[in-house]
């Protein structure tokens, strides 16, 4: 019993380093440079706020923009920079099938759980390092139904998913125009997130922090 938990353990870490190794060799660039992005993303995650509750549950009732306001300027800017880093060759895309049905279905799912949480897969890691119980439940929640979605894809969840229409990008319908699409498509989207108003529901802590001619009961 002893032998079977220490080789389970030695598994179980030459996985994790296996993983380090996968992310160091996928031409990403260094662990720490993928290490530094991510304290860079986590930063602005908690300077922004989204990773509060009222952020996307605000979002999912129309009572806050935030989020909406981010997506769309993090989508607009980052659709440029992307297509043009893969055409110098900097960058590469993992670009997935489409499968409609699948992805009504696991769309609907997420936005569900995403109203019920208060969270999305980038601002609930930050919220568990901040100590938040209820998001490590649902993490681990996740999880679960990961690995549930797995071991029981071939003999279930594969005929839920529908037909496959291939790997499809928006560039591939304007054959010959595709680097004036992408800037439309950017720009566009950009002026989205700035023509969205700015919306903010705010919880208790916030608005002790706010001045009092700033505080929404106020106004």
């Amino acid at each position: 019993m002893d032998v079977r938990i220490i080789t389970d353990g030695q598994d179980f870490a030459s996985r994790i380093a296996q993983m380090f190794e996968t992310v160091i060799h996928e031409g990403h660039g260094s662990l720490a440079l993928v290490f530094l992005i991510g304290i860079i993303f986590g930063g602005i995650i908690q300077y922004t706020r989204v990773d509060k509750f009222e952020k996307i549950a605000g979002f999912s009732m129309l009572k806050d923009t935030i989020v909406p306001k981010m997506l769309f300027l993090a989508v607009g800017l980052t659709s440029i920079g992307l297509y043009f880093m893969v055409e110098a060759g900097w960058a590469h895309y993992h670009i997935k099938p489409v499968i409609w049905q699948g992805l009504l279905i696991g769309g609907t799912l997420f936005g569900i759980s995403m109203a019920i949480m208060g969270k999305c897969p980038g601002t609930g890691p930050v919220s568990i390092a901040e100590g938040r119980i209820d998001v490590l439940v649902g993490a681990i929640g996740g999880l679960f139904g990961g690995l549930v979605f797995t071991l029981y894809y071939d003999d279930f969840f594969k005929a839920l998913m529908g037909k496959s229409l291939g790997k499809l990008t928006l560039p591939q319908f304007f054959q010959g125009h595709e680097h004036i699409v992408v800037l439309i498509f950017g720009v566009v989207v950009s002026l989205i997130a700035i023509v969205i108003p700015k919306i903010e529901m705010f919880d208790e802590a916030d608005l002790s922090q706010l001045p009092e001619d700033e505080r929404p009961d106020r106004q």
